[in-house]
């Protein structure tokens, strides 16, 4: 969603049709560009007062609007089940919006707007689990807020009217449950206009009819929905279809755009096909097979991805993947809360560049890594957002966007493709998740359960922790051909004390390479690599996997380290850790002895430079033992344990 990442797409699809790398100039005029958007975004937006004592099942929407006006007149049925007994239900619908009248089939209920809610009350006590439905009655002319919620304009001279409620503008033109904790199972828009404009909103179009001068349109959608997600526009549109053959069955594209600009979108639309295909591939089936997939163009500057009728500006490639990507993440399932928006931005943003990476892999390593420039050209904040009342928090470029996706870059790294792809697909394809929402735990516990891997380190660190490492590598030349490395790393922000991450490192000598994955636990940390080659240079994190900045690298003699090992806790109980470093051995045997000499237990671990590793001394009685630790280098020591009750 937004203008913001329209910027980013309009320098990043440009040079990339262009293959003219490096990106640098284009991705310096984006950040001139952005310091208007963080301006325009800042004030203060309420949180939903709709109560939480309903569910929606259904919204049915009539609207008259004239594009070439900025009001709007309708009425909106909400049926609904409620949870639990009540005698009330309130509504999110800004105070400027006048209520004319709430009915109850016949019955006219008595309601109180004020403070941006509109509480109706049934004069009786419905029992919970009651099925129900009131209608409200309205006109008015809704403000312009946040990224526009309700606005009029023009292009070429024509009027044009156009929705974009994310992400708490619903409640500026329609009266509804403004949240993020229930969605409409399904929703049915009736748009009546001047005759002369198309009228656009979510799903399949059933009816249009001409009266009076005035064409009413019914648009139905049958999946369920969050209510930022329902849209409208209107003007002279041209519209044309084409039907693709996609995994699932069929679909209908059905494109919405200005009659200046049909050609353009005529020759786009085979890279949206394109975008379709992949993300099919890497994620499963376009969630709403059943109805379409639309471009509807209007006067915002970028896109917005409302449910099957994806909002663009101008069809700019990377836009459109983008867009395109948050049926899946966003619509399909949507983050419960705005604190958790990376799970829409961040993953469309990462399919976006997954689509940029296949059709154009000359960019993979220059589009990385000026987006990582971008992220670490502040030292801190999270992506985590720690205040949602602000629009320009929420949809903070940097941290919601980039560095959002490049969490999940890193999560590639350290679970490998199959087990990530596995455990995104499970995410989407999670009964509890499908079609409703979502928080970061839940994408979590699926990464997990599909790699085996815990993943606390890695959300406390990147999702809550604010900053990135920078590391300082040394490494030399063994006489016996291994290369030695030893890491540290720093942090931009005292929040993380340490990044756990594994480490690339590309090995060169002249134009051959080889490139090793080593997985640093702590400064100081020293590993002895193997090598095909005698390198003449070492390199960190050659293609860009991780966020970090201001590494450096020095190739010196000889370390200044001894050799170290520690055995803790003595006494122990259940389990002894052991931490080496500073060994050039690849083999480390640990036997442990009785006092009376006898063979107890026995291990053997790779070293390669450092290790940590826990013995499981549960099955031993309690007393004194002895521990000989040797190396196939000829390291050799013996150390007295205790174990406890």
């Amino acid at each position: 969603m937004k203008w913001i990442f329209l910027l980013l797409t309009i320098s990043f699809s440009s040079t990339y049709a262009q293959h003219n790398l490096p990106l640098a100039n284009d991705f310096q005029q984006l950040l001139t560009q952005l310091g208007n958007y963080r301006a325009m975004g800042e004030f203060t937006a309420k949180r939903s007062g709709a109560s939480q004592n309903f569910n929606v099942h259904h919204y049915n929407c009539n609207w008259t609007v004239d594009p070439s006006v900025q009001y709007i007149r309708g009425d909106v049925s909400i049926s609904f089940q409620t949870i639990t007994e009540t005698s009330e239900i309130r509504l999110d619908l800004l105070d400027s919006m006048e209520v004319d009248s709430v009915l109850s089939g016949n019955l006219k209920l008595s309601f109180l707007h004020s403070g941006n809610v509109l509480k109706i009350e049934f004069g009786t006590s419905l029992p919970a689990l009651k099925q129900s439905a009131v209608t409200v009655f309205y006109h008015g002319r809704p403000p312009v807020n946040g990224f526009g919620s309700f606005v009029t304009s023009a292009h070429n001279g024509n009027p044009i009217m156009w929705t974009l409620s994310e992400p708490y503008g619903s409640r500026d033109w329609w009266p509804c449950k403004d949240g993020l904790q229930d969605k409409a199972d399904s929703i049915d828009v009736y748009i009546t206009a001047p005759d002369i404009y198309t009228s656009v909103s979510n799903g399949l179009r059933v009816q249009q009819t001409v009266s009076n001068g005035m064409k009413t349109t019914h648009w139905k959608h049958r999946y369920p929905i969050a209510t930022y997600l329902v849209c409208m526009a209107v003007t002279n549109y041209t519209e044309f279809v084409n039907e693709w053959d996609v995994p699932g069955g069929p679909l209908m594209m059905q494109t919405f755009c200005y009659p200046e600009n049909l050609w353009v979108f005529q020759q786009e639309i085979q890279k949206a096909y394109d975008a379709m295909k992949i993300y099919a591939d890497l994620v499963g089936p376009y969630p709403f097979i059943r109805e379409k997939y639309g471009h509807v163009q209007f006067g915002f500057g970028g896109g917005e991805e409302h449910q099957t009728s994806t909002f663009i500006s101008w069809p700019s490639e990377i836009l459109v993947a983008h867009e395109m990507a948050h049926q899946w993440f966003g619509d399909k399932v949507t983050c419960r809360s705005w604190e958790d928006i990376w799970l829409n931005e961040g993953f469309a943003t990462f399919m976006s560049g997954l689509y940029r990476e296949q059709k154009y892999p000359a960019t993979i390593v220059p589009g990385r890594k000026v987006e990582i420039e971008y992220i670490t050209s502040e030292p801190n904040g999270s992506v985590f957002v720690d205040d949602t009342t602000k629009v320009s928090r929420i949809f903070d470029s940097r941290l919601s966007y980039y560095k959002g996706e490049h969490l999940l870059y890193m999560l590639r790294l350290i679970l490998g493709d199959p087990a990530f792809f596995k455990g995104v697909r499970a995410y989407l394809d999670d009964p509890d998740l499908a079609y409703g929402f979502a928080v970061t735990s839940d994408l979590q516990r699926h990464l997990e359960e599909a790699s085996g891997h815990k993943l606390d380190y890695f959300f406390n660190e990147w999702f809550y922790g604010q900053g990135y490492p920078s590391y300082k590598i040394e490494w030399w030349q063994q006489r016996n051909g291994l290369i030695g490395v030893r890491v540290n790393q720093t942090t931009s922000d005292p929040s993380v004390k340490y990044f756990h991450l594994p480490l690339p490192l590309r090995l060169m000598a002249g134009t051959e390479m080889n490139d090793v994955i080593i997985h640093p636990e702590f400064n100081g940390q020293i590993f002895y690599l193997k090598s095909a080659i005698m390198p003449d240079s070492l390199h960190v994190d050659p293609d860009y996997w991780l966020i970090t900045k201001g590494n450096e690298v020095k190739k010196i003699d000889k370390p200044s380290s001894q050799t170290v090992l520690t055995l803790f806790p003595n006494p122990a109980t259940d389990f002894l850790n052991i931490h080496a470093n500073g060994f050039e051995e690849t083999k480390m045997t640990v036997q442990v002895f009785d006092v009376n000499g006898r063979l107890v237990g026995k291990n053997e671990y790779s070293v390669n430079g450092s290790m940590n590793t826990t013995l499981n001394i549960q099955s031993l009685a309690s007393g004194i033992y002895l521990l000989r630790i040797g190396t196939n280098g000829g390291f050799n020591k013996v150390f007295k344990i205790k174990k406890g009750l």
